[in-house]
């Protein structure tokens, strides 16, 4: 989605750019919606049946079977599915009719909720993770970048090129195994992580995160450090660089508020990217620590084939992912006023 031509980043310019944006959200959801569609409601083999679940009576499959309009043509069943999105939908359940208000991501017939309430009690752990992790890895990972490309040739760069290949290396779950053992059972300075939320005690809510938070950001921090060197070392090498030098301003003053701004932009759209794909990518940190998040949920309905929560958490991630890149897009041009807009 990245990608600028045109003239200038304000004004008019920039509001066009922004509705364009919008726009190409919109397509781009539509598209994963038919993607996610034919994927999981246009395969071989009796689809009411993997929807309805394993414990279902024949009776009830007919009825799943109906909800779904699997008689009808492909495009009357996609238009419906969609419709439910959009509009809301209506689910028969035995004698008792559910009201599902948009965006309606169907129900789980194997709990008889309705997921998008399912994933509405899920959300609020997921987004806790990344947003408390994604403030750790910007500051350890754009910091040590930073350092690594002041100091470039010394023995410190050296040392701090090693360990973010070594966290680029060590997976997630190694790093919270470690953190656990350490931290809860022989230092005992933390407590074994359980989740409390943020309305109810932010304090214990910060305090019983702060390991997972760790864990997932030391991975994500190394890709960020390696990125802010390169693009550190790049932009220390342009020509207005060398001219702020010559003119003596100090070598402080040139990294923090000349070069970094002009290394950040691809930060921004890393950082988008990671933030996206970690709303549904924490399975493993959610799984270690025990937090009852989207991905841990992801998890347990594909292990029982719960097919309509499946098919709701592709849609979110994928939903988070596209938003998460559109801003990416427009902060990127705001952070860099060398961008020209398309």
């Amino acid at each position: 989605m990245s990608g600028f031509m045109g003239n200038g980043s304000t004004g008019n310019g920039f509001a066009g750019f922004v509705l364009r944006r919008a726009v190409g959200v919109l397509v781009t959801l539509l598209a994963i919606s038919v993607i996610i569609y034919v994927v999981f409601y246009v395969t071989p083999g009796n689809v009411a049946q993997i929807t309805c679940g394993p414990r279902c009576s024949p009776a009830q499959v007919q009825q799943v079977a109906d909800q779904l309009r699997l008689d009808d043509p492909l495009y009357v069943r996609y238009w419906h599915f969609l419709e439910g999105l959009v509009a809301g939908q209506d689910y028969s359940t035995g004698t008792a009719v559910q009201h599902c208000p948009a965006p309606c991501l169907g129900l789980s017939y194997q709990s008889d909720q309705q997921v998008t309430e399912l994933i509405l009690t899920k959300l609020p752990v997921s987004l806790s993770l990344v947003f408390g992790s994604m403030v750790m890895w910007l500051i350890l990972g754009v910091g040590t970048g930073v350092l690594s490309a002041w100091r470039r040739g010394r023995l410190s760069e050296r040392v701090l090129t090693g360990v973010t290949l070594v966290g680029v290396a060590t997976p997630v779950f190694v790093i919270g195994l470690v953190l656990m053992i350490v931290v809860c059972g022989e230092l005992e300075l933390l407590p074994f992580p359980q989740y409390v939320n943020l309305t109810d005690d932010p304090e214990q809510w910060a305090w019983n995160l702060l390991l997972p938070w760790l864990s997932l950001a030391l991975i994500e921090a190394a890709a960020f450090a390696r990125l802010t060197r390169s693009s550190m070392l790049e932009t220390l090498a342009e020509d207005h660089i060398r001219t702020f030098r010559a003119y003596g301003v100090g070598e402080r003053s040139v990294i923090g508020r000349h070069a970094l701004r002009g290394a950040f932009a691809p930060v921004i759209a890393l950082n988008a990217n990671n933030v996206g794909s970690a709303v549904g990518g924490a399975v493993l940190t959610e799984t270690l620590f025990g937090l009852p998040g989207i991905g841990r949920e992801l998890v347990h309905a594909v292990d029982v084939v719960d097919l309509p929560v499946v098919v709701g958490m592709v849609l979110v991630v994928g939903f988070f992912v596209v938003i998460a890149n559109a801003l990416a897009d427009v902060l990127y041009a705001v952070a860099d006023r060398r961008v020209v807009l398309a």
